[in-house]
């Protein structure tokens, strides 16, 4: 095999930590802000649309759309077999497949500067309705995406439907938990990280060659969109991207493992801000998400009508380093000081300030690392991952005691990170064994990181003797379903038995009810 390798020098320090003129027009262009030059075309001698098309961020008159041209997504450049010019990109929005009847169409402009993507932000659409979206360049019409829009704010719906997933390593194995997710009935999906790995890839389990240069770490902004050419190439994901509009926030794995906050120096600033970049051009994210170098506005609000709120938390860039290290501990008194914050003092304000003010009757928190206390010791002694809220206990309390204080109805914690399945019981004070219920949090195993797993070892019978607010641990792969109205929540398990070879069916382990009004889990 010839040997490909990436470009190790570093860029210019404003490439990495400021936005140009240029970029910020391309940026305009690229969201369809603007009117899209007619003059700006190009060629490709094969299909551009390789990695699909998608949407996100749904509000009640529009969605977000995406695509990136990438006739060739795995070119060592990054560049995705594209060359220097930028491309006019066509879309059209429909109420129905054959797209008889189009009712938003528009240009945006792929430039070189975000890897040939498109962000166009679709507004005046009516609330509450499938719509279905395709892309025009090169001579070549994309797939066609469905989409949906977000209910009337003054309205309760009778019924959300939405899926939560996270940590998807491709070479651990097949996506099949995708593609059956694609094959439910939902109204939206909610990534919590860890969308891809930074580590060397393997193509054993795939049973496909891996190039050299995809056999390295990423740190480079052109390692990091190779990494996602490669990522998103897989025809399961771009079903689940083309079915169902998606909110996704990162976790530690899109930049580098147990990343925490600004605790760090240039070098890993600027391999933040280019993991950034490339998060940005590979997600249905609106322009609010834009990096600037190696900082990224991914805390945010959406909401269903009046049913339900999904505030969705940054739990990576403005957290303290960690207590003590970042692994598992007995002994780190640190974690339990009354300053540490994973969230940061802003984003915990607003997030509080949202528990006040919001109107609606389920409040769901979409977060990165488990809120509920994980003790892997069944003895006296707690031990913890101190990568999580348990690392910061007593900003957990806090955050816990003002939703009950300001008066949140329902709080609903949806989680990823773990590679497990936990339905766990939010406590007031986890020192006090009869202390309050105040929320619910589900925590979803991996789509396939760590392989195929198994429905309980020995760390998921430690956990569950452990902690008697969890009431259920599992460690398959696969998704977690949700069905929200007015009356009660229900999380369905959905796992996999096999991800390290294609195929496998998929079924649902366990099911627990959440009854508005009433914090804690029921089975159901």
């Amino acid at each position: 095999m010839v040997r490909r390798t990436l470009s190790a020098v570093p860029p210019s320090r404003r490439r990495f930590l400021g936005i140009g003129a240029a970029s910020a027009a391309a940026v305009a262009l690229g969201t369809g802000l603007f009117p899209a030059p007619s003059h700006r075309s190009a060629s490709a001698s094969s299909y551009p649309f390789t990695l699909g098309v998608a949407s996100g961020d749904p509000h009640p008159d529009g969605v977000v759309l995406w695509t990136r041209l990438a006739p060739d997504p795995l070119a060592p450049d990054g560049r995705g077999g594209m060359g220097d010019e930028e491309v006019t990109v066509r879309y059209q929005v429909a109420t129905d497949e054959r797209f008889s009847r189009v009712v938003h169409e528009g240009e945006a402009v792929a430039s070189p500067e975000l890897a040939h993507s498109v962000h166009p932000e679709i507004t005046g659409l009516e609330p509450d309705r499938e719509y279905f979206y395709r892309f025009q360049a090169l001579g070549e019409i994309s797939p066609v995406g469905r989409t949906r829009t977000a209910p009337d704010p003054r309205t309760e719906p009778a019924l959300l439907r939405f899926a939560f997933v996270s940590c998807q390593k491709w070479d651990d194995g097949y996506y099949t938990a995708y593609r059956h997710l694609a094959e439910e009935d939902l109204d939206l999906v909610v990534h919590l990280g860890d969308y891809l790995y930074e580590y060397p890839v393997s193509g054993a389990i795939r049973q496909v060659e891996i190039p050299d240069y995809l056999a390295t770490e990423t740190e480079t902004l052109e390692q990091y969109r190779v990494r996602y050419g490669l990522y998103k190439s897989d025809p399961d994901l771009q079903a689940a991207h083309a079915r169902f509009p998606w909110i996704a926030v990162l976790d530690d794995h899109e930049v580098k493992n147990n990343w925490a906050g600004a605790h760090t120096g240039e070098a890993e600033l600027a391999r933040r801000a280019a993991a950034f970049q490339a998060y940005y051009e590979n997600l249905p994210l609106r322009r609010s998400a834009l990096p600037v170098g190696p900082a990224m506005g991914l805390h945010r609000r959406i909401s269903w009508g009046q049913l339900a709120d999904f505030t969705i938390l940054d739990t990576r860039q403005y957290r303290d380093a960690h207590a003590c290290h970042d692994g598992k501990s007995a002994t780190c008194s640190a974690r339990l000081n009354p300053g540490r914050s994973l969230l940061g003092t802003e984003q915990r304000e607003w997030l509080l300030h949202g528990f006040e003010t919001s109107p609606a009757r389920w409040h769901v928190l979409g977060n990165q690392v488990p809120m509920t206390q994980s003790d892997l010791d069944p003895g006296p002694a707690t031990r913890v991952w101190l990568d999580s809220w348990d690392g910061y206990v007593a900003e957990r309390d806090l955050v816990l005691a003002e939703a009950a204080a300001r008066g949140v109805r329902n709080l609903v914690v949806v989680t990823g990170d773990r590679h497990q399945n936990y339905a766990a019981e939010l406590k007031a004070d986890y020192a006090d064994p009869d202390s309050a219920t105040v929320g619910t949090e589900f925590v979803g195993t991996s789509i396939s990181s760590s392989q195929d797993g198994q429905d309980l070892g020995e760390q998921g019978q430690a956990l569950l003797a452990a902690n008697p607010h969890l009431r259920f641990v599992n460690e398959q792969r696969g998704y977690a379903r949700c069905f929200v109205t007015p009356e009660l929540w229900q999380t369905d398990f959905r796992v996999v038995p096999y991800v390290t070879s294609p195929g496998a069916p998929v079924s649902t382990r366990a099911s627990f009810v959440v009854e508005d009004g009433h914090p804690g889990l029921l089975e159901g």
